[in-house]
């Protein structure tokens, strides 16, 4: 298993313990001791996984990830904190965590969490190509291009935008996309899906002359 993860640990050490050990399963890692440009790095990259300590300078780690989910960034979260209460760990499910393993850690036991969350939120996505109207999805390289223009989008708006092509004579409601894209439909709430669907739709028609998703007032969205 292959995948992306940034790590936020403002214990210089500790942080580059888990990344050795990370390293050595084969994950690529990127570390960083604060928050300041973590939210800059998600949107640019396909980050697969954040591993997030929540006793952090400048902001509580927790709070740093529900901002992330109100802006529509939902690349999975594992908490790793010496915050070992109930309520404690239950605030960080409530805030957008996909796991929590409190401090002191067993090493293995966060690699087997790891692979655990990514097997449990990864979307796989087959084929080659796959076009509609002027839209070009090439799922090699997870790119969208529009008019034979590429599009910068994250991986949560290119599995969206698949998804919707897969379903292009349906109306999609909330449910089944938080279900089918997210793969979570417990955690997350309808505005999760509104917010990603409105910036998705910002970034393949800025003009707004093209109307690729239209909005299905009281049921979902559909691909026009």
């Amino acid at each position: 298993m292959s995948a992306n993860i940034v790590i936020v640990e403002d214990e210089e050490d500790l942080l580059e313990l888990i990344e050795y050990n990370l390293a050595k399963e084969g994950f690529e890692t990127i570390g960083f001791v604060n928050t300041k440009t973590v939210a800059q790095i998600l949107e640019e990259e396909e980050i697969d996984l954040l591993i997030m300590d929540r006793n952090l300078p400048g902001v509580e780690g927790s709070e740093f990830v529900a901002n992330l989910r109100d802006e529509g960034i939902l690349t999975p979260v594992i908490f790793l904190s010496a915050k070992n209460s109930d309520s404690d760990i239950e605030e960080g499910f409530e805030r957008g965590g996909d796991d929590y393993i409190t401090k002191p850690f067993n090493m293995k036991e966060l690699i087997l969490r790891v692979k655990s969350v990514l097997k449990r939120t990864s979307k796989k996505v087959s084929g080659d190509k796959i076009a509609y109207r002027d839209l070009l999805l090439d799922t090699s390289t997870r790119s969208i291009s529009v008019d034979g223009r590429v599009v910068d989008v994250t991986k949560l708006e290119f599995d969206l935008l698949y998804e919707f092509i897969l379903n292009k004579n349906s109306v999609l409601d909330r449910d089944y996309l938080l279900e089918n894209v997210w793969r979570d439909a417990e955690n997350y709430q309808y505005r999760t899906v509104n917010v990603a669907i409105n910036r998705l739709k910002e970034k393949i028609d800025p003009d707004k002359t093209k109307d690729y998703i239209q909005s299905v007032r009281g049921v979902g969205y559909k691909l026009c």
